[in-house]
């Protein structure tokens, strides 16, 4: 199944229910979040009669208000090897918040603090059961779905200090989304991620090189914090980032940037 925190035909927030072209609200169930249980959805009752076209809809933010949202860096070895770092036993974590998101298809405005904005597609897992001290092999129970990020970074800001959060955290400057692919829908370790820059492609890779794969994190972050219903994690971006080709390609107002997992979907922002 695919699901989206949208708005209904009256403007008000629903999840909604991808059935070929149409969305279909979800009976009392207003956005993805703490909430949202693989059960829930499954039972929640489907509004056909209020369906509505998926093209041209107004799609939020997957989870709109995640009580957390965990990024990790330097998760494929080529982007390692770009940034001329060492590789580490140990995933490199950092924390955006839900302030930082943004709508799949939202132009994102540039700060004008800011003359190196980057792009990092990454691929998005959404939990959907809570936990503590998971263990690798029992991790993907504890998936609701995944989705797609662009992690949208602020170099010059990033490299201010050793910790990156005030280049990574700015308000609405990461876009997630478009849908929540559930697990049963896609072979997550068979898909491919690229990312697209005016057409053309700047970052072209696969999930299956991921570092530290998707249970190796949950089982990770879950030994210092206790991972809750809505998280999302965003597993790290491939090579190919504007700051480390040459000449840099940082984005500019009127680029077109397009973040795509196959199998998951897409996400398409306009930098105004």
């Amino acid at each position: 199944m695919r699901y989206a925190s949208t708005f209904d035909k009256t403007g008000a927030p629903v999840v909604a229910e991808l059935q070929g072209d149409l969305l279909v609200p979800l009976a009392g169930l207003t956005e993805l979040g703490d909430a949202t249980t693989a059960q829930l959805l499954a039972a929640a009752q489907r509004r056909i009669a209020d369906a509505f076209p998926a093209a041209g809809a107004e799609l939020r933010p997957v989870v709109p208000n995640p009580a957390r949202v965990f990024c990790v860096g330097l998760n494929y070895k080529a982007h390692i090897e770009e940034t001329g770092r060492s590789d580490s036993d140990y995933p490199v974590l950092f924390p955006k918040f839900a302030s930082s998101l943004t709508g799949p298809h939202r132009a994102i405005e540039l700060p004008s603090e800011s003359a190196q904005v980057d792009y990092e597609g990454e691929l998005t897992v959404v939990i959907g059961a809570p936990g503590r001290r998971i263990a690798e092999a029992d991790a993907l129970e504890h998936v609701l779905g995944y989705t797609v990020a662009n992690d949208l970074s602020m170099r010059d800001y990033q490299y201010k200090t050793h910790q990156w959060m005030q280049g990574k955290a700015w308000d609405a400057c990461t876009p997630v989304g478009p849908y929540l692919v559930t697990p049963d829908e896609v072979d997550i370790t068979a898909q491919s991620i690229s990312t697209t820059v005016n057409g053309q492609k700047v970052q072209d890779s696969t999930i299956d090189l991921l570092i530290f794969p998707i249970p190796r994190l949950i089982a990770t972050i879950s030994e210092f914090t206790a991972l809750r219903t809505g998280d999302l994690i965003l597993t790290g971006t491939p090579s190919g980032v504007g700051a480390r080709r040459n000449p840099p390609l940082f984005l500019k107002s009127g680029d077109v940037v397009t973040v795509e997992v196959t199998g998951v979907g897409a996400l398409r922002n306009t930098i105004a």
